[in-house]
């Protein structure tokens, strides 16, 4: 693949994730891959990846900002914390751990993601259609539980927002609409701490062309899917972030099965 080729792919992945991610979530599942068949190494993929939809996430934080609620009876302050604290622990397990761990648990890791994301709405509608329940995790439970997400968010991240809604229905009957803005919030608590360590620790900054290609492309489709979610059915939207996860996955198992 020609260096041109290698940047035209790396700006159409930033903008189709930018996009999935404005639109339900799945960006890292078009990100990753395309970093990796540019020549990239998985963990410093992964690195750049998450450094160049950092923008759009927090773009959406700011849009969603006043509809922030608290989660259970942990303050806001608090679970920003343990989000960022956690994403910085996951995102040095990256770094630390051999790169060879990360490029066998990387087909693993898309496959469990899938599972997430083609089961966790369900889920969650199920639990929303139920009948209303009292919240039984203490504020100490949840941001245990909060913190070892959001280590799994620094260390890979995807569907790291989905199983946030998760914890916070299962444990507290929150209606994932009413923690949707917080959701946005918490993933990018834990993209900002994991996004500044690999700024300066990791070989991100070695590719600084697919960097900043993957960075524009994602700006771009931040915005376009904003307004692309406002116009198409949501079952399509998830449809569209639902076969990206599972066409990508099952080429990532090809492509490690041929390696």
């Amino acid at each position: 693949m020609s260096e041109t080729s290698e940047i035209l792919l790396v700006l159409l992945a930033g903008l189709a994730a930018g996009t999935l991610n404005a639109v339900g979530g799945g960006g890292t599942f078009v990100a990753l891959p395309a970093l990796v068949a540019a020549g990239l190494p998985p963990v410093t993929a992964n690195a750049a990846s998450t450094i160049a939809l950092l923008p759009g996430s927090v773009a959406g934080t700011w849009v969603s900002r006043h509809e922030i609620t608290q989660v259970g009876g942990a303050s806001t302050r608090a679970m920003t914390t343990t989000s960022v604290l956690g994403g910085g622990v996951g995102a040095a397990l990256l770094l630390v751990l051999p790169s060879a761990s990360f490029d066998a648990a990387v087909p693993w890791l898309l496959a469990f993601a899938t599972v997430v994301l083609a089961f966790g709405r369900p889920a969650l509608r199920l639990l929303g259609a139920g009948p209303e329940r009292v919240g039984s995790l203490g504020p100490g439970v949840l941001l245990a539980g909060q913190f070892l997400l959001s280590i799994y968010g620094g260390y890979f991240g995807g569907a790291v927002g989905i199983l946030m809604l998760a914890l916070w229905s299962l444990g507290l009957g929150l209606d994932p609409a009413t923690g949707n803005p917080m959701r946005i919030a918490q993933v990018t608590a834990v993209y900002v701490s994991a996004a500044a360590l690999f700024l300066v620790a990791s070989d991100a900054l070695a590719a600084p062309v697919l960097l900043t290609a993957m960075l524009m492309g994602a700006v771009v489709g931040g915005f376009a899917g904003a307004r692309l979610a406002l116009r198409l059915p949501g079952r399509a939207l998830r449809g569209v972030v639902l076969g990206t996860a599972v066409t990508m996955t099952v080429l990532y198992f090809l492509r490690t099965g041929t390696d």
